[in-house]
């Protein structure tokens, strides 16, 4: 009796164990490759599977989802036989599990190794410089190798990053100074710029205020001129409209002379010829009105035409 309980038991463990042997599940962007006697059957998907038990064996589960994979530093040799230290980002993604797992031991290690060596290639034909400044050109060839290589692997790369490029420690203080002169160079060139800017528009400025000043200048001296002349045309015209003889033609420019000589410039006097006649005209006048004790003298006729006219009364000197 004992005996047939341990059979029904041992009977019961082996269909729970078929049973789970039986029922796959696989989740979601994975994917199971099946193996029959050791050979490939078929690739499970994701979801519930049935599979023969101790027949069908599962080989090996495989992720679908875009991995990330970082490569520790790799010593590069650049054109100019520089070495420097290079950083990768590998973003890949297996669109083939049976290819994965059977066209290539480990995928990760040969995309690693693959990785090395193309960017080895492409970084020994550029310089130094232009390795620092084509991570995007570097980026693109990486990828365009590793796709055309992984596609038989069931790969996909999908991008390909440099982390970082490190030059070596004399080379980043040599660097380093060059960006600092040449940020100091720009500096001077602005400064400089900006001293000649400010010459530029602080000599326009007094060219312009030259200008304006110098046009002030002769609108005011014409304005002067011309108010000058129109007194001397009124003052024409009144001597005209007063018939004014020689006598008080004199008078008045012997007034106007302290004023003639108020300028410092004024070195040369003009004395019209009609003066002196006047003066000797005015002197005699003066005699004449001594003798007299103050009395107006006779007017004397000097033979000489006068701008009197008849009945207007000659202008008297006391």
């Amino acid at each position: 009796m004992d005996a047939i309980i341990i059979v029904l038991v041992i009977l019961v463990v082996l269909v729970f164990i078929a049973l789970v042997k039986t029922i796959q599940v696989i989740q979601q962007a994975s994917a199971a490759i099946v193996e029959r006697f050791g050979r490939y059957t078929r690739t499970l998907n994701a979801g519930l599977n049935i599979v023969v038990p101790f027949i069908d064996t599962i080989r090996n589960r495989i992720d679908l989802r875009e991995q990330v994979v970082p490569f520790p530093p790799q010593p590069v040799i650049t054109q100019d036989n520089l070495v420097v230290n290079i950083d990768t980002v590998i973003y890949y993604q297996v669109t083939d599990a049976r290819a994965a797992t059977y066209e290539v031991s480990n995928f990760i290690q040969a995309i690693e190794q693959l990785t090395v060596t193309t960017l080895r290639n492409i970084i020994g034909g550029m310089d130094l410089e232009r390795t620092l400044t084509s991570r995007e050109e570097i980026n693109a060839a990486l990828r365009g190798v590793l796709d055309e290589a992984t596609g038989k692997w069931g790969i996909r790369v999908n991008r390909v990053e440099l982390k970082a490029i490190e030059p070596p420690t004399s080379i980043q203080d040599s660097m380093e100074k060059q960006m600092r002169a040449d940020r100091d160079k720009r500096a001077a060139i602005l400064q400089a710029e900006g001293v000649r800017q400010s010459e530029i528009l602080q000599a326009e400025g007094s060219k312009q205020a030259e200008i304006l000043r110098a046009e002030g200048d002769a609108k005011a001296a014409a304005l002067r001129a011309e108010g000058e002349a129109q007194a001397i045309r009124t003052v024409f015209e009144a001597i005209h409209a007063g018939d004014a003889d020689q006598k008080l033609l004199a008078y008045q420019y012997v007034q106007m002379l302290p004023k003639i000589a108020q300028g410092d410039s004024n070195k040369l006097w003009i004395v019209p010829s009609e003066l002196g006649d006047a003066l000797k005209g005015i002197g005699g006048g003066l005699g004449r009105l001594a003798e007299n004790g103050g009395a107006p003298a006779e007017p004397v006729d000097s033979g000489r035409p006068t701008l009197d006219k008849p009945g207007r009364q000659q202008p008297r000197f006391e």
